[in-house]
């Protein structure tokens, strides 16, 4: 039950960093959800970082592992709300945006993973 509570508490305080992050930024292009493209982005560089230490080092517990990977990012980033957003572009026939976006969320976010799994490593 212990575990639960880390992945609760965890996800919602990255749950409510997305939501300021996407009110604050989601508006500054039109057709590109830049706050929604930053969370995920630092989401997996912040996952990687994480189960980088964790399997590297003792530096941080299963529980502290919980709240952080499971709970935070977990909480943090949006697939949902990518997945959503994607819909309304293809929707409203913006296919180029729409290409754009998704190919870069997806590459940048692997890149962000292995470069905090990368930095793990001495």
């Amino acid at each position: 039950m212990k575990q639960v509570l880390f992945v609760f508490i965890g996800g919602g305080l990255g749950s409510a960093l997305r939501f300021l992050m996407a009110k604050a930024l989601n508006p500054t292009f039109q057709n590109f959800f830049l706050g929604t493209f930053l969370v995920n982005i630092l989401g997996c560089l912040l996952i990687g970082l994480i189960l980088g230490f964790s399997t590297k080092t003792n530096f941080l517990s299963e529980n502290h592992t919980l709240l952080l990977a499971t709970g935070f990012c977990g909480g943090f980033t949006t697939f949902s709300a990518f997945a959503f957003e994607k819909h309304s572009l293809l929707k409203s026939g913006e296919l180029f945006h729409f290409s754009v976006y998704t190919l870069l969320s997806i590459a940048v976010g692997i890149i962000a993973v292995a470069l905090g799994l990368w930095l793990t490593k001495s």
